[in-house]
């Protein structure tokens, strides 16, 4: 059986699903690489669609233009049909989630690790002026013999870009993680960061 394909990246298996689409483990065909395919269903209007999607390339630029070690490489956008897509670097790695699913604390050096490494990594975003907006466990890769990374910068926002075509004041975020401002659906800075950073690092310890 051929294998499925998008664009240029031939689909190797399913990593994961959430509520914008699914994420894959792909070949890219051209540079011969692994990446993880992060797909968008994008059942919008024409307009709608037009107007998701440039706001997707955009947030994707911004995003793209990120290079630190503690944040996921982004490599390329794209669109398929009604399927828009980012390519980014794969991670051999696990979800911090996993690692106190159980309800049990992480070690205090490794909780500290991580939440240092994480924090390295927004300064950087920050400084070049992109707020993450949705940093919880689930964004966060831990490698085993290498950095930890964040990852999904630049889909927080694409997130709430299309909830605001039918939607005012709505909450962009996980609940458990968002700050106060979040919640009442004003406008997220650093701040708001840094303040999921630290229930995360609550949670760990």
């Amino acid at each position: 059986m051929e294998q499925p394909k998008l664009g240029r990246y031939a689909i190797l298996s399913e990593l994961g699903r959430g509520a914008m689409g699914v994420v894959y483990k792909a070949t890219d065909s051209v540079l011969e690489r692994t990446v993880a395919i992060k797909t968008v269903n994008m059942n919008l209007t024409q307009e709608e669609a037009k107007g998701y999607e440039a706001r997707f390339y955009q947030e994707a630029r911004s995003a793209g233009s990120l290079n630190h070690p503690n944040i996921v490489t982004i490599y390329d956008v794209g669109r398929v049909n009604d399927v828009v897509f980012m390519a980014m670097e794969f991670i051999e790695g696990v979800e911090l989630r996993s690692l106190f699913a159980d309800g049990r604390p992480l070690p205090v050096t490794q909780a500290i690790s991580v939440a240092a490494q994480v924090a390295v990594g927004l300064a950087y975003a920050h400084d070049h002026g992109i707020v993450h907006r949705d940093i919880k466990p689930a964004n966060i890769m831990v490698v085993p013999t290498g950095p930890v990374k964040t990852t999904d910068f630049g889909i927080a926002r694409m997130r709430a870009s299309s909830h605001e075509l039918t939607q005012t004041g709505m909450m962009l975020g996980s609940p458990k993680y968002m700050s106060p401002e979040q919640v009442i659906g004003k406008r997220a800075d650093h701040r708001s960061d840094l303040f999921s950073l630290g229930v995360i690092l609550y949670e760990m310890l």
